[in-house]
């Protein structure tokens, strides 16, 4: 399935187990890599034909000619893509799925805010209620669920999902839960203490930024029943008001040199106790306030109540963002689930999500039960007077990326899936040219952009990058508003772009992709600390890398909408998401110099979808 994204470093050539190889829910046995022997030339040959023509349409035709002569360099037999591209193999024979190791590099190298850069929000439909009491019960109810998930991961009796009938690697559930990203001085780290001796048993409210200790089995091993979390969650709101505590959790929304200081800085006792509780626990439940509402159709609202909390007057210190998985409850029925990326893909995350949306509508059973409950207990921490000060800078950095946070959600009901597949288009690629039209309409310049693409038919895959922006494309956009053009001409245009973009989409699930094949022969140079090759150097690799475009499809089955995070330094961000007779379109953007306007845009796009269905309207072809 088409998946949401991180620069993770893909491949052109198969060094990655398939999903024949990957037994229906194996996890971590170790799998080897296999290389067919002797076939470096012929990948190679396919190199410069691919890596080319994606520059073509976003470089000038100086720059392409040079860019041709780089290449044709690098490839030469004897040369440095050569050893290279052997030092690479190497590397691949000796792990699972490097390509997923050079994702983890990349990511854990990122030293931006966690917080709308890196993690994964999910708004989901707002739930009946309006009240302290319909909180904390559909607090229970979310906790009583995903305990329920959690037994199935352990069990190995989650269903295995396929595509296209063959199977796709389950290892990303194994990391939702029990999981936490440590901040480090250079290059942060992550945990999975559900497989470390005595696996937690206990989940993390945050109450007020406040935080406590929920234990959620029995000793026998039971869960607690809804009943008796519903005891615990009043517990927790009626013995805490607003306090003069220390918001903690928003040192987590720092960038990570800052984040990582002050966390070295927390050594005391009652620190190191408080921090490991929150990081072991199995996952966070957020009870947040309910902040104020905007009036458009969607309800914007939402998605940042769940991607930031609203600000630091709001719910962002009611948070700790580095842990794996966050449930967010308001009081006026607003909810939905907070993820670190480097634990799972778009969606893995939003299936996930829609058990829980299901699960909440299941009849309740209430479960009488004279066992004896833990109180939970509140985390306590020692915030010196430089810890205090580095927390008042993180609410004023907080508050600061809120400010440049441009977000738009459109609900486009016009026409869905439905319509298109009438027509024999693909509604993916039909969308991922509408967004290609509609950005051409505004800067009349074609960009590059990407689409992310899962490659879970490897062994523990994850996604690569699939360059949307092609030649085909590219003419299509600059046909599409030229008055010379005939309609037919335009449709065939459009044809052909489709055409290339299912053929591209099924070849990086396949495993080859060029540009994240070329990235890491330049990661293998740096790694190796041999010079840098001219085509590393060159105006026409940064190029390919500076996108305008992020988009991810990631659906639902329940409607809830997933938020794409944002790189603060290119340009736009979306996900959005396919229906029968409509689509869901959420875009993004950092907007640190005023320069993007996702209203402007998102309008655009739908103008764009309008368009290119009256274009097919116009020139109905032959059946």
């Amino acid at each position: 399935m088409i998946q949401d994204s991180y620069l993770s470093i893909g491949i052109f050539f198969f060094s990655t187990v398939t999903a024949d190889q990957v037994r229906s829910y194996q996890l971590v046995k170790p799998v080897r890599v296999i290389l067919i022997s002797d076939r470096y030339l012929n990948q190679q040959k396919g190199l410069p034909r691919g890596y080319l023509s994606a520059l073509e349409p976003i470089i000038e035709e100086d720059e392409w000619k040079r860019a041709k002569q780089l290449v044709e360099a690098f490839m030469k037999r004897g040369g440095v893509g050569e050893e290279l591209q052997r030092s690479l193999e190497r590397k691949a024979c000796n792990t699972d799925n490097w390509v997923s190791l050079w994702g983890k590099l990349e990511y854990f190298g990122n030293r931006s805010p966690v917080v709308i850069n890196a993690n994964v929000p999910i708004a989901c439909p707002r739930l009946d209620f309006r009240d302290k009491q319909g909180q904390i019960r559909c607090a229970a109810k979310l906790i009583v669920a995903l305990l329920e998930f959690k037994t199935t991961i352990e069990n190995e009796t989650l269903p295995a999902e396929n595509l296209g009938g063959k199977p796709l690697c389950m290892e990303q559930y194994s990391q939702l839960l029990s999981t936490c990203r440590i901040p480090g001085l250079e290059r942060d780290s992550v945990v999975f203490h559900a497989k470390i001796g005595n696996p937690p048993k206990h989940i993390t409210v945050v109450y007020n930024s406040q935080f406590f200790v929920v234990e959620v089995y029995h000793n026998d091993g039971t869960p607690l029943t809804v009943d008796q979390l519903c005891v615990q969650m009043e517990s927790i709101c009626t013995s805490t008001s607003e306090t003069t505590t220390e918001p903690v959790g928003i040192l987590t929304t720092l960038d990570r040199d800052s984040w990582s200081k002050a966390y070295l800085s927390m050594k005391d006792q009652t620190n190191k106790e408080s921090l490991s509780a929150i990081e072991r626990s199995i996952f966070t439940l957020c009870l947040d306030r309910a902040i104020p509402r905007e009036s458009d159709k969607y309800g914007t609202c939402d998605f940042h109540l769940i991607t930031h909390g609203g600000g630091s007057q709001w719910n962002s210190a009611n948070r700790w963002f580095d842990k794996s998985l966050q449930i967010i409850v308001a009081e006026d029925g607003s909810w939905g689930l907070n993820l670190i990326h480097i634990v799972a893909d778009g969606t893995v995350s939003m299936a996930l999500t829609d058990y829980l949306v299901a699960s909440m509508k299941k009849p309740e059973m209430r479960q009488a039960s004279i066992l004896p409950l833990l109180m939970p207990q509140k985390l306590h921490f020692h915030v010196t007077p430089d810890i205090k000060e580095i927390i008042e800078q993180a609410k004023r950095s907080m508050d600061r990326n809120i400010q440049n946070f441009d977000l738009s959600v459109m609900v486009f009901d016009h026409f869905g899936k439905n319509y298109l597949k009438a027509h024999n288009m693909s509604p993916d690629a039909f969308i991922q040219m509408a967004i290609q039209l509609a950005y051409y309409r505004m800067n009349k310049q074609v960009c590059a952009s990407y689409e992310a693409v899962s490659q879970r038919m490897f062994r523990r895959g994850r996604v690569s990058l699939l360059l949307s922006t092609t030649s085909v494309s590219a003419a299509f956009v600059k046909a599409f508003d030229d008055p010379q053009k005939q309609n037919t001409e335009k449709i065939d245009l459009l044809e052909k772009a489709i055409k290339t973009h299912k053929e591209n989409i099924k070849a990086v699930i396949g495993g080859h992709d060029i540009v994240a094949h070329i990235i890491a022969l330049r990661l293998q140079a740096v790694e190796n600390k041999l010079p840098m090759p001219d085509i590393f150097r060159d105006i026409s690799y940064k190029k390919i890398l500076n996108y305008q475009f992020a988009a991810s499809q990631v659906t639902s089955n329940t409607g809830s909408v997933g938020v794409h995070q944002v790189d603060e330094n290119s340009g736009y961000s979306l996900c959005y998401s396919v229906h029968n007779s409509h689509f869901i379109i959420e875009m993004a953007t950092s907007n640190t110099h005023k320069r993007l306007n996702t209203r402007h845009l998102i309008q655009n796009m739908k103008d764009a979808l309008l368009d290119m269905r009256a274009l097919l309207e116009q020139a109905p072809r032959a059946t």
